[in-house]
C-alpha cells in the first residue's frame, strides 16, 4: 500500500510553527493538523496562542477548539482524530501537514502507536485526582518516577492528566507506559513522513521571543480571558501556562507584575522540555530560527528538505 505523506513542523513555543506550517501549506495544497495540546479546548485562545483567522490566511487548520475545557482528551484520541484528518485531507489531493509542539501528540501519529484504553478503572482514577488535590501533581509525578523513570522524565506537573493515566495503567495491568508505547509499536506507520524541528542556536534568541509574546498577550487581553477562565473553572482547573501563572494575582498573593515574570518564566522552562523532547527525535531535520529572517526564507529550506525527501512520491 502507498504511504500518505505527511510532513511534521514541530518545536518549542514561539519558534514560528505556525507561519511555516502555513507557509508550507500555500506550496504545497496543504491543510493543517494542529498538535497542541491546549488549543484543542474552546475559548483558551490567547494563552494557546490560536491563530486567527487572519493568520490562517485561508489555510484549513483542525483539531483546535473542539471541546469544552471540562472534557477529557487523550492521546489516543488526538491519534484516532489527527489519523483520520490525514487521510480525509489527502484523499481529497492535498498534503496534510502537522504543526505543533506537543511532542506525545505527534509521536503517536507518526510512530503508530496503539494507545488502547485497556486497563481502566474509574475508582482508581478518581482516587488518583484527588491525591492530586491533597497532595499536590508532584507528589504523583515522584510517584510514577520510581515506577516508570523513562515516562515519568517527559512529564511535567502540567501533565496530570497523563500521570494519572501512567499511574492507572501501572496499578490496574502492572504495565509501565514505557512497555505499552513500545508493544504498541508493531504496526507499520501508514505514513511516509518529513518530521522539521524548528530549533535556536542561541537559547537566548529563543527565550527572548517566548518573553516578547507574553508581552503581546497581555496587551491582546489574556489577563480579562484568564480572569474569566480562573472563575468560571476554578483553581485545579487552570493548567494552562498562561492561567495558573496568573492565579496567585487575583488571589491577591503576587502583583500583576511579578505573575508576567512567572508566566515568562513557566512558558520558558516549557520550551526547554520540549526542546529536550524533539532533540531525541534522531531522523528529524532541524532549522535554526535564528538563521532566517523570515518565515518565507524558512520555507525555502524547507521545501528544499521536503523536495529531497521524496515524500510526495510515496
Amino acid at each position: 500500500m502507498k504511504k500518505i505523506p505527511l510532513i511534521v513542523v514541530a518545536g518549542p513555543t514561539a519558534s514560528g510553527k505556525t507561519a511555516l506550517g502555513i507557509e508550507l501549506c500555500k506550496r504545497l495544497n496543504g491543510e493543517v493538523i494542529s498538535a497542541d495540546s491546549m488549543q484543542i479546548y474552546k475559548g483558551m485562545d490567547i494563552a494557546t496562542a490560536k491563530p486567527s483567522k487572519d493568520e490562517m490566511d485561508g489555510i484549513p487548520h483542525h483539531l483546535i477548539d473542539i471541546i469544552s475545557p471540562e472534557e477529557t482528551f487523550s492521546v489516543a484520541d488526538f491519534k484516532a482524530l489527527a489519523e483520520k484528518k490525514a487521510m480525509d485531507i489527502y484523499e481529497r489531493g492535498k498534503i496534510p501537514v502537522i504543526v505543533g509542539g506537543t511532542g506525545l501528540y505527534i509521536d503517536s501519529l507518526v510512530d503508530n502507536i496503539s494507545l488502547s484504553d485497556a486497563s481502566t478503572d474509574e475508582n482508581l482514577r478518581k482516587s488518583l485526582f484527588e491525591r492530586a488535590e491533597k497532595e499536590g501533581t508532584a507528589s504523583l509525578l515522584n510517584e510514577l518516577k520510581e515506577i516508570d523513570p523513562e515516562y515519568a522524565e517527559k512529564l511535567s506537573e502540567g501533565n496530570l492528566k497523563r500521570i494519572v493515566r501512567a499511574l492507572e495503567l501501572w496499578y490496574t495491568s502492572h504495565i509501565t507506559m514505557t512497555q505499552q508505547i513500545a508493544n504498541s509499536r508493531l504496526v507499520p506507520s501508514p505514513f511516509n513522513v518529513c518530521y522539521i524541528v524548528l530549533e535556536a542556536k542561541d537559547r537566548e534568541y529563543l527565550y527572548e521571543r517566548i518573553n516578547r509574546r507574553v508581552d503581546i498577550m497581555m496587551e491582546m487581553g489574556l489577563l480579562k480571558e484568564a480572569e474569566e477562565y480562573y472563575s468560571s473553572c476554578g483553581k485545579t482547573s487552570a493548567q494552562a501556562i498562561g492561567y495558573k501563572e496568573l492565579a496567585p494575582y487575583f488571589d491577591g498573593e503576587k502583583t500583576l507584575e511579578e505573575a508576567v515574570e512567572a508566566l515568562k518564566q513557566s512558558t520558558r522552562r516549557y520550551a526547554k522540555r520540549q526542546l529536550t523532547w524533539f532533540r531525541r527525535r534522531e531522523n528529524a531535520y532541524r532549522l535554526y530560527i535564528d538563521d532566517y529572517t523570515s518565515s518565507a526564507e524558512m520555507a525555502d529550506e524547507a521545501m528544499k528538505i521536503i523536495d529531497e525527501t521524496k515524500i510526495r512520491e510515496g
